[in-house]
């Protein structure tokens, strides 16, 4: 019988404590209530909170049953992620722990099982921050929260089957191309077992390109064989425009196949080099952005959808070709998005800057590996961080995370990101965050990378951060503010874009994210992102926004609220507009004010650089009108803006990502709220009142009635898991939103 993997994550039991005499099977339930997950132990308030209120000990409780079909296989309990450190019962039997929220873990419950009664699985978390356990133990900027806050599942396979699969593929350059698959087979029926494996390679449409047949002897509980698919012809190449993606399928076969075993790869070759980094043999510049996987009120508790709308954003949204997992390895399913729309990866482990003592640092090295075992078949990951982020120089540790890395894959280089100049090299890039611009102390964009490893010859060279706490704004901010930190990342990647020695960078960061009291702006949020915490963008997102060819989509934004009196002084200028389009024209009222070019000159490494109109008269006392602006593409026009000298609430707008959810597990999708004014533009000061009802097989993640930030705001429901219709209603003072349906199929 193959493998069967059971979702295991509705009607569990939770409640905020622990005791022993919760793992009892009869154990009375009347002070827990019914959760599922993906599960945040504590809903948290948008800002201003103590970040002790999430962190304490809490269980979890979960009935279930198991077919007597399964009696003679192998059933084992998978957690994808539990913050942030779990011991795990089985009727009333201890299991074992795990340290560690960000990677999985697995036990076995067959010899504690019942095939003819409810079993009763127990977890008790701990989601304190334990010095024990990285990234504690001093300082950290960010928050963790709490829970069993990625998927759990059954994994229900025969005693012999297949524990992992790696998969490298080779000559990826050449006409014909090559897939090894490194097999390590689990064989638990403590005896010598011949059996027949099997490798296929299928289009994901379903077509078999190769296969490979091999008769094996498993002598050992844990063997590893090795099966090569050769002469692979007609094989399209994984990158970022086009991420071709293959299906590996492996196979035991005895008396009929007792175990699959399906990953999806891709064939491509990603190479830093000291001149640069190159995909597929091309060079190609890195322009990233740094994620934290966090959320408003649930943390790291999102479902699938979710964590892959992150993904799509970085893409299509920002037009990145990268990004850092900063600073955890994160869902399964935000990487599983990545390979399929072509984004780059830098995955890494947990950490911030503080290193603990050798049991500490025991469990790092775990991480590393319980990394690349997870994530080592995704294309999309091109390579690994094996440093505490912004750590200093530990020789014997970080020799070992990156002996570990390299013993597990020889394919991906390992980095290691630091802050420090002259720090020794172990890793194969140099990975720095450079956060020059705006030091009082050093004149310049950034460092020179010679200046920074001190060494006498160029070596791989990646920026992995920028910016950031050097520039911290709310998306709220003064006009004037927004504007210095969206050309703050204009200048970074324009500098980084003329220096060959530099691979690219990724800038800090994405979205806006919850801190500890020791960072941020005092409310427990740091105005990192060039997105806020409701993935609604800045004008930074402009920037990013804007470097991607007209053909694909036209992007002209102008960095102005349209007021005569928002700016120091007066006026719009020096008005900045991100755009691709080759012109843009100016018009106040009927009047022609000009025509403006992009400012070449200045930014020469910047593929689409912002129009920057240094000055527009205006001056008090003269009159003020509606202003359009007007983008050209080969002399055609392409888009057009206008911007009302009286902006008033006219248009409460309600736009969801998703209009389709599925049932059966928790589903999630956000929408985005905004009042607009005449030219459905956000009034940006407003502070409007929004109440929010909603109908249906959904709840509302966070509160019903809120004011708005900025103009708009974000919020997410989450489906209970029944089919039906969500009808969503929402109103201000004055208006009222036209009604949001959603299906739930």
């Amino acid at each position: 019988m193959s493998r069967v993997i059971r979702p295991l994550n509705m009607q569990w039991q939770f409640t905020p404590s622990f005791e022993l005499s919760y793992i009892q099977k009869d154990y009375n339930l009347e002070h827990f209530e019914t959760v599922s997950l993906p599960h945040a132990n504590q809903e948290i308030p948008y800002n201003y909170f103590d970040e002790k209120i999430y962190q304490f000990v809490s269980c979890y409780r979960k009935y279930f049953l198991i077919d007597k079909r399964h009696k003679d296989q192998w059933v084992y309990i998978d957690f994808e992620g539990v913050m942030t450190y779990a011991q795990v019962y089985i009727n009333g039997i201890y299991l074992g722990e795990h340290k560690g929220g960000y990677t999985p873990f697995s036990f076995d419950l067959t010899p504690y099982l019942s095939f003819t009664s409810e079993n009763i699985l127990v977890v008790m978390v701990d989601s304190t921050e334990r010095e024990d356990i990285p990234p504690f133990g001093f300082v950290v900027d960010f928050l963790t929260y709490g829970g069993i806050y990625r998927e759990v599942n059954l994994r229900i396979v025969d005693p012999l089957h297949i524990k992992h699969v790696f998969s490298r593929t080779k000559n990826v350059l050449c006409d014909e191309k090559e897939v090894e698959a490194t097999i390590i087979i689990q064989n638990n029926s403590a005896s010598k077992v011949s059996l027949t494996t099997s490798a296929m390679l299928i289009t994901l449409e379903g077509k078999i390109l190769s296969q490979l047949q091999k008769e094996i002897i498993v002598e050992n509980s844990e063997q590893e064989i090795v099966l090569i698919l050769s002469n692979l012809a007609h094989i399209k190449l994984w990158d970022i425009e086009n991420p071709n993606l293959y299906m590996l399928k492996i196979s035991l076969e005895k008396e009929g196949i007792i175990d699959t075993y399906e990953t999806k790869i891709g064939f491509r070759t990603a190479e830093f080099l000291p001149n640069g980094f190159f995909l597929n043999g091309k060079p190609l510049k890195i322009r990233g952005l740094n994620r934290h996987q966090a959320f408003p009120y649930v943390g790291y508790a999102m479902p699938k959808r979710v964590q892959e709308k992150d993904a799509q954003l970085l893409k299509y949204e920002l037009c990145l070709n990268t990004v850092r997992t900063s600073h955890y390895p994160q869902s399964k399913h935000f990487l599983n998005k990545c390979d399929e729309i072509g984004l780059l990866v830098f995955e890494e482990i947990p950490g911030w800057q503080h290193i603990g003592d050798e049991a500490w640092k025991k469990i790092s090295c775990e991480n590393v590996r319980e990394m690349i075992v997870r994530d080592f078949n995704h294309p999309s990951i091109i390579i690994w961080g094996v440093r505490i982020n912004e750590s200093p120089d530990d020789h014997d540790f970080f020799f070992q995370t990156n002996k570990i890395a390299h013993e597990l894959d020889d394919t991906r280089p390992t980095g290691g990101v630091r802050c420090i100049i002259n720090s020794e090299l172990l890793e194969d890039v140099y990975t720095m965050n450079d956060f020059t611009l705006g030091d009082p102390d050093i004149y310049g964009v950034l460092r020179s990378p010679l200046s920074v490893t001190g060494l006498d010859h160029n070596v791989p060279y990646l920026i992995t951060e920028f910016n950031g706490h050097m520039y911290p704004t709310k998306r709220f901010d003064q006009e004037e503010r927004l504007n210095e930190h969206a050309l703050r990342h204009l200048e970074v990647h324009n500098a980084v874009s003329l220096n060959p020695h530099i691979t690219g960078a990724i800038g800090w960061c994405a979205f806006d994210y919850n801190t500890h009291f020791d960072f941020g702006s005092g409310d427990r949020i740091c105005y990192h992102g060039v997105m806020d915490m409701f993935r609604i963008p800045k004008y930074a997102a402009a920037f990013y926004k804007s470097q991607v060819s007209p053909i694909k989509e036209v992007v002209m934004q102008a960095v102005t609220r349209y007021a005569r009196g928002e700016r120091a002084i007066g006026g719009i200028a020096p008005l900045t507009i991100f755009t691709n389009c080759e012109c843009v024209k100016l018009f106040t009222e009927d009047k022609t004010i000009g025509t403006y070019f992009p400012a070449k000159e200045r930014y020469p490494g910047i593929a689409y650089p912002p129009v920057i109109i240094d000055k527009l008269e205006s001056q008090w006392g003269m009159s003020f009108g509606d202003l359009t602006l007007v983008g050209f593409v080969n002399n055609n026009e392409m888009v057009r803006e206008t911007y009302i000298k009286n902006p008033l609430p006219t248009v409460l707008s309600m736009k969801a990502d998703d209009l389709i959810l599925s049932h059966g597990e928790i589903d999630s999708t956000r929408f985005v709220i905004k009042l607009l004014d005449q030219e459905n533009h956000e009034l940006p000061y407003t502070d409007e009142i929004i109440n929010i009802s909603i109908d249906g097989p959904a709840v509302i993640i966070g509160p019903s009635t809120f004011s708005l930030i900025g103009g708009c705001r974000g919020v997410w429901i989450k489906t209970t898991g029944d089919i039906g219709s969500i009808t969503i209603n929402a109103s201000c003072s004055t208006l009222k939103a036209k009604p949001l349906i959603i299906q739930v199929q």
